[in-house]
């Protein structure tokens, strides 16, 4: 993919000063069925783009069944940013390391996505990067248990998203999800990736 590509995407995406700043997103959305000075937890996930033959894949976990928060849920790998993580980004890389064993050499950050909040207490900053197309990675078994690659044309694709609602401490949310192969992916996952065609759709 030709370098330009990448640049333009750069220019779609935050900066490091600007997302620790922006407000989240979805923040309006969640306000109603979050706690009054709800204290969010900082974390971070990498949105890995990769170049494949037929176009961009992004790479997709599979949460492990056994967790105590979205167990068997569609994320992208990442988690709880620390003290001595230098910015999102490396938490990100931490993370992704530690879940899928994804080398920080094989990952070049593009830029962020626009915070979000979850139901869960984080506020979540997302990493946007680029991924070595013979990068090796492998899920943890612990946090993950499977890892795949999904076309990024699905998400850019507002056809392909599916409305439904659920209930949640007696209040209905309307939420969307996309559906690739077996996977359902739905949640902050989908909210990201929408997130990620409306950043993107804005340089057209």
């Amino acid at each position: 993919m030709p370098q330009a590509v990448w640049q333009q995407m750069q220019r779609a995406l935050l900066s490091e000063s600007d997302v620790l700043q922006a407000v989240p997103h979805n923040l309006a959305e969640l306000e109603s069925f979050l706690p009054e000075a709800e204290a969010f937890a900082p974390a971070s996930v990498l949105c890995g783009l990769v170049l494949r033959t037929d176009g961009l894949h992004v790479l997709l976990t599979k949460r492990s069944p056994h967790l105590r928060h979205h167990p068997g849920q569609i994320s992208f790998p990442g988690g709880r940013i620390e003290t001595d993580d230098a910015n999102p980004f490396q938490a990100a890389l931490r993370e992704a390391h530690e879940e899928i064993g994804l080398q920080a050499d094989n990952v070049r950050l593009l830029g962020y996505l626009d915070p979000l909040v979850t139901i869960t207490g984080y506020r979540v900053f997302p990493a946007v990067a680029v991924l070595d197309p013979g990068y090796r990675a492998e899920p943890d078994g612990v946090e993950v248990a499977e890892l795949f690659e999904a076309p990024l044309s699905l998400f850019l694709d507002a056809g392909n998203e599916h409305p439904f609602e659920i209930e949640f401490r007696g209040a209905v949310r309307n939420l969307k999800e996309f559906r690739w192969q077996d996977y359902r992916i739905w949640g902050a996952t989908a909210s990201m990736l929408i997130n990620l065609r409306t950043r993107l759709g804005a340089l057209s």
